[in-house]
């Protein structure tokens, strides 16, 4: 069996950090798989997909380090050559990864305690981000 959701999340860009783990615990939890794969994709190519424990002064030292990483005033042939400024988005969205699978078990994602399912929106603008969520299994 395979079920598709496509959600949608306003964001602020310059790496807006978002918890989506309990919209694909939903997600999977109303599939009625119950062992199998949870699959998250960012549609887009400056955003991002991954895990953290989202606690409010992770999420910041996670930025200032991406930052640290990629800055978001840094040169770039991209930004010369489409004139938007958001070079460092691309990089710091191919760094990152556009996608993540998550195993399912009992009808449930396999999360660690403290592990949740995060959205990055690397872009120097707020957008509207599209997410698409995939199950798969029995």
């Amino acid at each position: 069996m395979v079920k598709s959701k496509e959600i949608t999340l306003k964001t602020k860009g310059y790496t807006d950090i978002i918890n989506i783990t309990g919209q694909v615990e939903e997600f999977v939890g109303s599939s009625g798989v119950s062992e199998g794969i949870a699959h998250v994709f960012i549609i887009g190519s400056t955003g991002s997909v991954s895990t953290i424990e989202y606690e409010p002064a992770l999420v910041e030292d996670f930025k200032e380090k991406i930052d640290d990483l990629v800055p978001h005033n840094m040169k770039s042939r991209h930004s010369q050559t489409w004139g938007d400024d958001n070079g460092f988005s691309h990089i710091r969205a191919t760094l990152l990864n556009s996608h993540l699978t998550i195993p399912v078990t009992r009808g449930v994602p396999v999360l660690g305690t403290w592990q949740q399912i995060i959205v990055l929106d690397h872009d120097n603008r707020p957008r509207s981000r599209r997410v698409f969520l995939q199950v798969m299994g029995e």
